[in-house]
């Protein structure tokens, strides 16, 4: 099993360019799939069948994980023996035609633009703190960039002029544009403030704490939970809502979802495809409550 692990290890960094966080899940899945196969069937994974992982996607169901968890597993499974079989170990992909129950699939918690708009406005961009929480969430927003990449980002990172944010996750890069929102709130925290925050001239964090050390994602959360609070939004907002929320409204406004994919850091389309689902269900939504026949 080892092997094959690293096989795919190596396979998702250097032809996938995975992001640390899919190549942490994948491998993951792949070596639990691995596990139970041995402990089941006694085969490796190179020999199992549609019929092995149909049974293995039910195991799952029956231990309560989550349709979004399966999904993932299933997308792993459809990569590793992607992998095989441009190494020509096996002929036909055994994860390609198993099918999930994704009625059952949680659809991501969006907001909308208006609710968008409300929650950015919470800030106080008259004092340092919230001149500092303004430039952060409208980044989150502008990009879809993950918390960790969010906080991971370094000064050197961005490019104010051109308004593109160059975002690394492992051996993975992508660059991202900027809104002039955000470059402007940005621009005034980076000037105006940061340089107050930051103790030690040589800090290569963006956004720091008041303390002046690099933000961590627990006090991003409360800071987020803080803000959803203040404007009263009745629903549950994490940091991750606004990268829905940036996904869905790209794709409402008309954005290609392969592009959407490469802002996302998504190593596989279907990942991305949730949101085509979620803008139906938005759209379904909207014409229920306004066509006068509906």
């Amino acid at each position: 099993m080892d092997n094959y692990l690293a096989d795919f290890e190596d396979y998702l960094k250097k032809v996938k360019g995975a992001s640390s966080n899919t190549l942490c899940s994948y491998l993951r899945d792949l070596r639990q799939f691995g596990e139970w196969l041995e402990r089941t069937v006694q085969l490796n994974p190179s020999q199992a069948t549609e019929e092995h992982i149909s049974a293995y996607y039910r195991v799952l169901q029956s231990a309560a994980k989550s349709p979004a968890t399966i999904s993932r597993v299933s997308a792993t499974l459809r990569c590793f023996y992607a992998h095989l079989i441009e190494n020509k170990k096996i002929r036909e992909n055994p994860a390609r035609h198993v099918e999930l129950d994704r009625q059952k699939r949680k659809l991501p918690q969006v907001l909308s633009s208006a609710e968008v708009e409300l929650f950015l406005e919470q800030p106080d961009a008259k004092e340092p703190k919230g001149i500092r929480d303004k430039a952060m969430l409208e980044l989150l927003y502008a990009t879809g960039i993950r918390v960790s990449e969010l906080i991971g980002l370094d000064t050197g990172d961005v490019n104010l002029n051109v308004g593109f944010v160059h975002c690394r996750d492992g051996e993975k890069e992508r660059i991202i544009p900027m809104y002039k929102v955000a470059v402007r709130a940005l621009r005034d925290y980076m000037e105006n403030v940061r340089p107050a925050m930051v103790d030690d001239p040589d800090e290569p964090a963006l956004f720091v704490n008041v303390g002046g050390s690099r933000m961590s994602r627990q006090g991003f959360w409360k800071i987020v939970k803080s803000y959803q609070n203040k404007a009263k939004i009745n629903k549950e907002i994490t940091p991750h809502t606004l990268r829905h929320s940036f996904a869905a409204h790209l794709l409402e406004n008309g954005a290609d979802l392969k592009d959407i994919q490469e802002m996302l850091g998504h190593a596989d389309l279907s990942t991305t495809q949730i949101y085509t689902k979620v803008v139906q269900n938005r759209l379904t939504e909207v014409y229920q409550k306004a066509h006068p026949r509906a």
